[in-house]
């Protein structure tokens, strides 16, 4: 997106072209439409427009126009932004989460498990927080990834796969994670209900369900996560919800909807009948569909089908549009700046760093939901990836992105053989030529698989830091290495190391279980290099 596009947004008209040509991420927010957050290249966060009940998070209730730095979110390297009717998150890229606006909303049981996993009290008598404060900083071996919000409640979702949930109830933040013998990859909030997809392509939800939104078939509120039996079969990508109804995407690019269509926004030609159950919605004219949005607070359906086309359906500009409506837009968020209401985004608008070197780019590329046309899925977890880039850095994806290539057709693959770890440190290599902190086992992992997918270079970079890291304790693991991958100069290395350590590596249990023929070698080199001279 370019940065010219905000124009379509109103509240962002009283900007200065200066200003806006340095906007990296912008969310327009509040049923209103009238407030809005923004990114800044340089890290800065400013909040614009209304500041009911202190939602803008500057620390006050006063309205402005003018941009107004938010200073707790200030050098935070914030990543997205989600919002409910009276509250607000931040999510970091250290997967810190960061929430301000109201806190007196209480939810029923339907909305909320009485199952209590964490709680942290705050003050009953404050029912505001005009300043962000953070409420979730580490969990046990896993970040925070992903953020989503009803009208009163929010969502968690972790690298691990994991869902926390929580709201305010009387004054104390109520918080319990969902299916925790399932991978979650994807989940959204409705008006007071909640759906998520698992890594099989499963679906559940749970919540209200006045108007069969979650599924399953019936009216009855929903107290916990239950599975949609009506989509067993059918593999679930991506899944998204508005007020009261519900999309989903499947691997094969077809659409289910259910719940409330009051305003159409089912798309099956009326507005008499609400759907528990999820039915395939064809359209021949939009093809094969390629993305879905949403949003908890409207009624509009929209979709992206074959070349890029938008339709939308639902309530759109105050009518009731009872089937999918091809528009002149190319991108999903212009159908929320010109036909939803409230005029909010269904997510952040993210616009490319100005002044980014290539390297700097393709970084920030690198597991990118948003632009990426590939999913490696590693150990149950996903990495999200551009066909392009892997074609052009590695010979093993290039062939097996062949037009004659089954790989080449789908939308992921999934691997086996390598933790997942150490494959998104390859992957990653791959995009900005560095290698993050790792340890020795990792990067003899990453070695191996340089060498099976034949990145020489890779190779070479892993070898220059295992002779960097060369210890008594692992000269036995890294000289067998070097004669697995032939790989001379580690050979050499380890050979000078032996030989200025020569009585503790003689003495060292792990050398002296090398392969009969590597160790006979080292001996006979070792005597030849005058090291059992008496």
């Amino acid at each position: 997106m370019h940065f010219h596009d905000l124009k379509h947004w109103q509240i962002f008209n009283t900007l200065e072209p200066k200003f806006m040509s340095n906007i990296h991420i912008a969310v327009v927010y509040d049923y209103s439409g009238n407030k809005a957050l923004l990114v800044t290249n340089n890290n800065m966060v400013y909040e614009i427009g209304t500041n009911t009940n202190g939602s803008l998070g500057a620390g006050d209730t006063y309205d402005t126009f003018d941009p107004i730095p938010v200073e707790e979110l200030c050098n935070k390297d914030i990543k997205t932004f989600s919002f409910g009717k009276d509250h607000v998150l931040a999510l970091t890229k250290q997967g810190l989460v960061y929430s301000w606006g109201r806190r007196d909303h209480i939810r029923s049981h339907s909305s909320l498990s009485n199952r209590t996993f964490v709680t942290k009290n705050v003050k009953p008598s404050i029912m505001e927080n005009v300043k962000p404060s953070i409420i979730i900083d580490t969990l046990p071996d896993e970040h925070v990834v992903s953020i989503g919000c009803g009208s009163c409640h929010s969502l968690a979702l972790t690298n691990t796969g994991k869902v926390y949930v929580w709201a305010y109830a009387n004054g104390t933040r109520i918080t319990y994670p969902v299916l925790n013998d399932n991978i979650i990859v994807c989940c959204a909030c409705g008006n007071e209900y909640s759906m998520v997809v698992t890594i099989k392509g499963e679906v559940y939800g749970w919540g209200e369900n006045k108007v069969g939104q979650i599924g399953v078939g019936n009216c009855s509120d929903v107290n916990g996560p239950c599975k949609i039996i009506a989509l067993n079969g059918v593999v679930i990508e991506k899944v998204v919800c508005g007020y009261m109804h519900t999309l989903a995407l499947s691997n094969e690019g077809a659409l289910y909807v259910w719940g409330g269509n009051s305003s159409g926004q089912l798309g099956h030609g009326s507005t008499l009948e609400n759907n528990p159950v999820p039915f395939k919605l064809e359209v021949e004219e939009m093809g094969r569909v390629q993305d879905i949005a949403a949003l908890h607070c409207s009624h509009i359906s929209v979709a992206m089908g074959k070349e890029n086309q938008v339709f939308i359906w639902g309530q759109c500009l105050g009518q009731n549009i009872i089937a999918p409506r091809c528009t002149p837009l190319r991108c999903l968020h212009d159908a929320f700046a010109y036909y939803a209401w409230p005029r909010v985004t269904y997510q952040p608008l993210v616009f490319n760093k100005k002044g980014l070197s290539l390297s700097n780019n393709l970084d920030e590329a690198f597991d990118d939901q948003v632009t990426s046309d590939f999913i490696i899925k590693v150990q149950g977890r996903h990495i999200h990836v551009h066909k392009a880039i892997l074609k052009i850095r590695c010979q093993y994806f290039r062939t097996m992105f062949q037009d004659n290539w089954a790989e080449n057709t789908k939308s992921d693959v999934s691997i086996d053989k390598f933790s997942y770890e150490v494959y998104r440190l390859f992957l990653k290599y791959l995009y900005t030529d560095k290698i993050d902190a790792v340890s020795d086992s990792e990067l003899v992992e990453l070695l191996e698989l340089a060498d099976m997918y034949l990145v020489s270079h890779l190779k070479e970079h892993c070898i220059q830091m295992l002779m960097k890291k060369i210890t008594l304790k692992n000269i036995a693991c890294f000289y067998t290495i070097s004669f697995k991958y032939h790989t001379k100069e580690l050979e050499k290395c380890c050979f000078k190391f032996a030989l200025n350590h020569m009585t503790a590596v003689i003495q060292n249990s792990d050398f002296l279980e090398l392969d009969k023929k590597i160790l006979n070698g080292f001996l006979i080199e070792a005597a030849r290099a005058g090291a059992f001279k008496t």
